[in-house]
């Protein structure tokens, strides 16, 4: 009997539901939006790969540069040149900061401020309900929640590191910023929830996380603070490292820096952001702290914590930034140890308080000052990697492979590629650094022969 036989008389195949999800920005919204990707698939819908023809896309954007924004309003272009039908669901900052803008913008179907971000799902009609709108529907306030919170869900991360939300919003007001309007006021994710996923995350064989929010030294909920919640995630058996994202100076305590130093749990790395190596510039920048206590801190940390793995963010060309400022942060990044600088230039953000200073950088004199630093950040990469060589470290590997090489992560940040043939994804290995670039580190499991280094890759 043919294969067809057992096929009904003018049967329909199942007809799935696609949807993409894309994030711009932090890794709180990388985080987010793996739960955003949880919520359809409870609803539905089969998930594809961004940039592949899809019936959805959720775009979870960001508003901390006009570059940021512009992205995404190219992206939602993109889409519907390849999927003309697909609903085009817009949230994160942008829809929160930027809602009028959107929706003036054809082909959005959805805007969703962050007040209902995480519901997102549930204002979308079902899977095989899905069609585009006559016109965009709004899920938008400016009031912004308070207090402490739960996720609606956990997600299952898509990379070896998992991100951990633990706190939301921002109450600093630096004048550049525009996250406070976007995401609110401090407030922090209740213990009792956060805990249930990190079980669910060392259940399901996750071996690193990392702890994500806006200002997550902040965090705060009923009698705990940040360290105490460091504490409590120490003594969590199955779990094997905790890396702290980006934090802010005023908040790195000598309390945390003896947790970090104490334990190996706990990621010997600190992305801190300075933003300016000038003191006039970091007070109109309403920063809370000084060039001088930043520099303690940093000689506090990487007397405490050996081997430090240590990134920063600096900004180019705030409002009234003079050449002899800008030396200033090139001598304060040059003397103190990062492993990497994250350079970005100052972007006007509608109602911030610097979007009304009127002594603007030109746009040349930014870009050389970029650049400058983007120079110095090459430098500083491959020295920390240089000093890496002759080291065995551990390495958490990532899936797949790049260039023929398996690359992973150190507990300090380290980025190292080594060649072989067997799947090491999820795994941690003793690995021997050879030699490095300033993109990555290179090295040979240890138990094995050294690799090849004579192509870089990444």
């Amino acid at each position: 009997m043919p294969d067809h036989a057992c096929t009904p008389y003018n049967a329909t195949p199942m007809v799935t539901t696609r949807a993409s999800l894309h994030t711009l920005g932090c890794r709180l919204n990388q985080a987010e939006t793996s739960i955003l990707g949880e919520g359809l698939r409870r609803k539905g819908f089969e998930l594809v790969e961004f940039g592949q023809p899809t019936d959805l896309l959720v775009l979870n954007t960001c508003a901390v540069t006009e570059d940021a924004e512009r992205t995404s309003r190219y992206l939602i272009r993109k889409t519907l040149k390849h999927s003309p039908h697909a609903f085009i669901a817009v949230t994160g900052c942008y829809a929160q900061t930027g809602m009028e803008a959107l929706q003036q913008q054809a082909g959005i179907d959805l805007i969703v401020g962050h007040q209902f971000k995480l519901d997102l799902p549930a204002y979308l009609p079902a899977a095989h309900e899905l069609r585009k709108r006559p016109a965009v529907e709004v899920r938008h306030t400016k009031t912004m929640a308070r207090g402490d919170f739960d996720l609606p869900h956990f997600a299952e991360p898509d990379s070896t590191r998992a991100l951990l939300k633990i706190q939301d919003g921002c109450s600093a007001m630096c004048s550049f910023c525009i996250i406070p309007f976007a995401r609110g006021h401090e407030r922090s994710r209740t213990l009792e929830d956060l805990m249930r996923e990190v079980e669910s995350l060392t259940a399901g064989g996750y071996r690193e996380i990392v702890l994500t929010g806006v200002n997550i030294g902040q965090y705060a909920h009923q009698n705990l603070d940040f360290c105490a919640l460091l504490q409590r995630l120490d003594r969590v058996a199955d779990l094997d490292r905790i890396r702290i994202s980006s934090i802010e100076p005023t908040t790195v305590s000598d309390e945390l820096l003896d947790l970090l130093a104490s334990s190996k749990k706990f990621c010997p790395y600190l992305h801190i952001p300075l933003q300016s190596g000038d003191n006039q510039v970091l007070q109109a920048m309403n920063r809370r702290h000084t060039v001088e206590a930043y520099r303690k801190l940093i000689e506090r940390a990487s007397t405490k914590i050996p081997d430090l793995g240590l990134g920063t963010d600096l900004m180019v060309g705030f409002p009234g930034e003079t050449d002899a400022a800008f030396q200033n942060s090139v001598a304060v990044a040059t003397d103190l140890p990062f492993s990497y600088l994250h350079v970005f230039p100052y972007s006007p953000r509608p109602g911030t308080a610097a979007a009304r200073i009127k002594q603007r950088v030109p746009p040349v004199t930014m870009k050389k000052r970029t650049d400058t630093l983007l120079n110095l950040d090459r430098t500083k990469r491959l020295a920390f990697h240089n000093r890496q060589i002759g080291k065995t470290v551990s390495v958490l590997f990532e899936s797949g492979t790049r260039d023929s090489h398996r690359i992973g992560t150190t507990p300090n940040f380290t980025r190292v590629a080594v060649t072989g043939s067997g799947d090491l994804q999820n795994q941690i290995m003793p690995v021997t650094i050879t030699a490095a670039t300033d993109r990555c580190a290179f090295g040979h499991i240890a138990s094995a022969q050294p690799m090849n280094v004579a192509r870089a890759v990444l």
